[in-house]
């Protein structure tokens, strides 16, 4: 069996399970296809451009597994594999590095430290926010103690990032695709979403693309939070109405926001989100590292090999 390893990842070899019979060889994810790779049976996608795939998809005619290190399907699907090869995603893959983002926007936001970064810049003492100070004021949220958080899109991310929010006594609650709990944590489906949105101070989005999901937050979503909330997006960017929740920004409709993800990347210069107020921007930082890329990648191959259960089939 012929593994086609994307460069665009340092991938251990020594970590697949590979047969006497098996060649992992190394192809450049934004070229297309040298002619001796056409013919291998599984191709591992990780930085691929849109058009490299697609020439892989039209060209390779025995594939059987095409395994992408992204969680999201997307791109993938447009490419055009053929029907008989399996296509699974990297969900898991980035589990605990969009946890640690999404965690440090947060806290980010609520610490102020995007104005008091500006407050550096400026060589302004703020002294307004020193000394004696409440826990709860009642015109902006400062601590994640007692604070109501929610998770819209609870997976495997939001399985990562809730008991660390619960550590810092956040109380955490989510929104999916059905009301009940997830992971120990209670979850309302989407269209029961406004009653739990009414009493959250931090709304944090993982939510994937979609027919479903793009727009999400949208002009109601953003008059239903109170006032003093934040909303960080981790998921992507498309689920967000940007000039909804810019106006939402420059009316004080909300507190803050923060965004990893945007509807087009990147940002153009001239976006009015880069001038929107207490916006703190970050240029799809969150990801982009691959964890324990090797064992699905062994799972897969050895499912393959034995007719056993794709993970993360698509």
């Amino acid at each position: 069996m012929k593994i086609l390893l994307p460069t665009s990842i340092a991938l251990d070899d020594s970590r697949l399970p590979l047969g006497p019979d098996d060649v992992a060889a190394r192809y450049d994810p934004t070229a297309p296809l040298p002619e001796e790779h056409v013919a291998a049976e599984v191709l591992v996608a990780w930085g691929n451009t849109d058009a490299q795939l697609a020439d892989a998809a039209a060209r390779m005619g025995s594939v059987r597994l095409v395994q992408s290190l992204a969680a999201g399907p997307d791109q993938i699907a447009r490419a055009g594999f053929r029907d008989e090869a399996a296509v699974c995603s990297g969900v898991g893959l980035h589990d605990r590095t969009v946890t640690e983002h999404a965690l440090a926007l947060v806290l980010a936001l609520v610490r102020s430290l995007p104005r008091l970064g500006e407050y550096q810049r400026e060589r302004r003492w703020a002294a307004e926010l020193t000394g004696p100070q409440e826990l709860h004021p009642a015109d902006r949220l400062t601590t994640l103690l007692g604070a109501r958080v929610t998770i819209w899109g609870f997976g495997s991310i939001g399985a990562t990032l809730a008991p660390l929010l619960t550590g810092l006594g956040a109380h955490v609650s989510g929104i999916a695709r059905s009301t009940g709990e997830r992971h120990g944590y209670p979850v309302v489906a989407t269209e029961e979403k406004d009653e739990l949105l009414a009493r959250t101070d931090v709304l944090i989005m993982v939510l994937p693309s979609g027919e479903g999901t793009d727009g999400a937050l949208d002009a109601a979503v953003l008059r239903t939070l109170p006032s003093t909330a934040y909303v960080v997006n981790v998921g992507r960017g498309t689920t967000v109405d940007e000039a909804a929740l810019i106006s939402a920004l420059q009316d004080g409709v909300i507190g803050g926001a923060a965004l990893d993800v945007t509807a087009r990347e990147p940002l153009p210069a001239g976006d009015p989100l880069w001038d929107a107020p207490n916006l703190l921007l970050t240029p799809h930082t969150a990801g982009n590292r691959p964890v324990g890329a090797e064992e699905l990648i062994g799972h897969n191959v050895e499912a393959l090999r034995g007719g056993g259960e794709l993970r993360n089939a698509m």
